[in-house]
């Protein structure tokens, strides 16, 4: 185990709430924000001035915005902006950092910065919990306690990005939450982070464990995003034992609905699959999976499982990681392995869970 470097703010940290009729105005476009600024009586351009110091410069409440008139700042200074405060930071020995970020009602989500020499991916959260208590994932062993805005998700990259202080470059709807239970709120923020933030549909990737009728409803909207699908078994029984909500969404519906997904968007899905010892990573659980995947374009993502407290799995061997390989190859399946960052922070898959409350 490595050292983890923990940095945490004062527990006093003001949070700024909204008052009656004052929404965040982080989650809104630069169409919505120049209607919010003529409402409030300023000119037109005042919108494009507001979304840049929002986007790109970093403003967290109206006296940072030194471009507008000392008395206009007054008079909207009851307007939240809508930025989160970082409530812990820990920073693993490969550099992956974990924050807790206290939003305006005192809710704790995590997000986490990956850094490579040529990326910076963010794992943002989509809720605050999740409802979906897979087994072997800290998040679902929590529970579920809100879904977060769009603001807020893209509020968790705009940290990330003045953290370390360069831009992001990838984002992976990985964290907390199921983010097709939250489908309106996610969609809008894809929209910010492409447009408002900049940051290409095609680098961002939205997993999910499947909720019925979700991914195709996802796939009408036509997006360039890479769906991630979490399987993690390779027949009903088994995922049912692992993933609650397989029992009322069969894994052949899924797997039918993935298909059509392929269909309309002619797009490739990744299909995520946590190795765990003994219960899922046999050779032959592996031809099983192959046979049920053959036929549409798909990608298998193999995660070797990271511990956590309070479940008994284990990580299998090298030497199991890479017949479960071997086995799918020899099906002509294309599978990869992820060895997941900041695993001394817990801060990899699986293990993100605010277990640290304000």
């Amino acid at each position: 185990m490595g050292s983890l470097d923990q940095t945490q703010l004062p527990q006093t940290a003001t949070v700024t709430l909204e008052q009656p009729g004052s929404s965040p105005l982080l989650g809104l476009n630069l169409q919505e924000l120049t209607d919010w600024v003529i409402s409030q009586g300023q000119p037109a351009y005042r919108g494009k001035q507001l979304h840049d110091w929002i986007y790109h410069k970093g403003a967290r409440s109206f006296d940072d915005i030194s471009v507008f008139s000392k008395q206009w700042r007054s008079s909207v200074s009851h307007v939240p902006i809508g930025r989160s405060t970082v409530h812990l930071r820990s920073q693993a020995p490969d550099k992956t950092v974990k924050y807790l970020l206290q939003l305006a009602d005192n809710q704790v989500v995590e997000t986490v910065g990956i850094p490579t020499e040529k990326r910076l991916t963010v794992c943002v959260s989509s809720q605050v919990g999740c409802a979906m208590a897979c087994d072997f994932c800290a998040t679902g062993k929590g529970g579920f306690t809100r879904n977060l805005s769009s603001g807020e998700i893209v509020d968790q990259v705009l940290t990330v990005q003045e953290d370390f202080k360069r831009r992001v470059s990838h984002i992976v709807f990985m964290g907390m939450g199921e983010p097709l239970l939250n489908t309106d709120n996610v969609l809008k923020a894809i929209e910010l982070l492409n447009k408002d933030v900049g940051i290409g549909q095609r680098c961002i990737t939205l997993s999910t464990v499947g909720i019925r009728s979700r991914i195709r409803k996802l796939a009408r909207h036509e997006l360039q995003v890479t769906l991630a699908v979490s399987l993690h078994a390779s027949n009903q029984n088994l995922r049912a034992e692992l993933i609650p909500s397989a029992n009322t969404y069969s894994l052949t519906d899924l797997i039918t609905e993935c298909k059509e997904y392929v269909q309309i968007t002619g797009r490739r899905i990744s299909f995520e699959y946590v190795l765990l010892a003994g219960v899922n990573d046999s050779p032959r659980q592996a031809t099983e999976l192959a046979q049920l995947l053959r036929g549409f374009q798909c990608h298998v993502n193999l995660i070797p499982y990271n511990p956590i407290a309070d479940a008994d799995y284990e990580r299998p061997t090298p030497r199991a990681i890479q017949a479960f390989v071997n086995a799918l190859q020899q099906q002509q399946i294309a599978v990869s392995v992820r060895y997941s960052r900041g695993l001394e922070a817990n801060a990899a898959c699986g293990q993100l869970r605010t277990t640290t409350q304000v």
